[in-house]
């Protein structure tokens, strides 16, 4: 857990570096979403959720990094209160550019080290290494494939247990403006050996489909979305579902999104 840890600090440090130095930084994009839907599952059924994203390129490889604020709706949380957080910081670093060659197969265009730390309120720390993959397929504006083992802290127990995460972007013309349906999976493939049946194998799909308002409105291309988040999870949280306790989650969220 340690070297994970440190390996993930290692390239949040080196992102740093990258975004003070105008040579290393390649690109950049920021970005604010609200959200507000119903029927959430395990914590209150209704949620207002204000999204900080950061995405970049670099000399080295990429960053992602996410922090939700999240809202009940005067509802309490029986552990986290009426409102919590949550975040993501995922550096991932490619061979193609540490080497300097072409590391390219049939759709894989480049070989990544992809790591990810996850924390927020309460028992949620994680750390997650493994090889990522940059595929290109037709259509798609991006589309990248990791797969990551995954080490969990606290009573949730998850060492040695695999995920699987495809992130995808897809752009379709609509008139004058455009539909992005862009979003991710995390597909955790197995339970925990050690502790069998505490930390559950789940599917959480999450993609987002938005309308380029922006764009239609002639205000500037890719900068204001509005649409929806579809958020279908299994075995929410790594809980088992049951009869008793409904962990199951389907539902969909409003959404508006700023890039910046």
């Amino acid at each position: 857990m340690r070297t994970i840890n440190s390996l993930i600090l290692a390239g949040g440090l080196l992102a740093c570096g990258a975004t003070q130095a105008d040579d290393l930084l390649q690109w950049q994009n920021n970005s604010l979403t609200y959200l507000w839907g119903k029927n959430f599952k395990v914590n209150p059924a209704i949620q207002q959720t204000v999204t900080f994203e950061h995405a970049d390129g670099w000399k080295y490889g990429d960053n992602f990094i996410f922090v939700d604020k999240i809202f009940y709706q005067g509802q309490k949380d029986a552990g986290n209160g009426p409102n919590t957080y949550y975040g993501e910081i995922s550096p991932r670093l490619s061979f193609n550019k540490i080497f300097d060659q072409k590391l390219e197969f049939g759709p894989v265009k480049d070989v990544l080290l992809a790591m990810t730390y996850e924390f927020g309120e309460g028992d949620t720390e994680s750390y997650l290494i493994g090889p990522g993959f940059d595929l290109a397929i037709p259509g798609f504006d991006y589309f990248q494939l990791n797969f990551y083992n995954r080490t969990t802290d606290g009573s949730r127990a998850g060492d040695n247990v695999w995920q699987i995460t495809p992130v995808w972007s897809y752009t379709i013309p609509v008139g004058d403006s455009d539909v992005l349906i862009d979003g991710f999976m995390d597909w955790v493939v197995d339970n925990d050996e050690n502790r069998r049946g505490t930390y559950q194998a789940n599917l959480h799909f999450n993609p987002q489909i938005k309308y380029d308002l922006g764009k239609a409105l002639h205000l500037g291309e890719k900068q204001l979305y509005v649409g929806v988040e579809y958020d279908y999870w299994k075995n929410k949280y790594g809980i088992k579902d049951s009869d008793a306790f409904t962990t199951d989650q389907n539902t969909m969220s409003f959404l508006v999104k700023v890039h910046f």
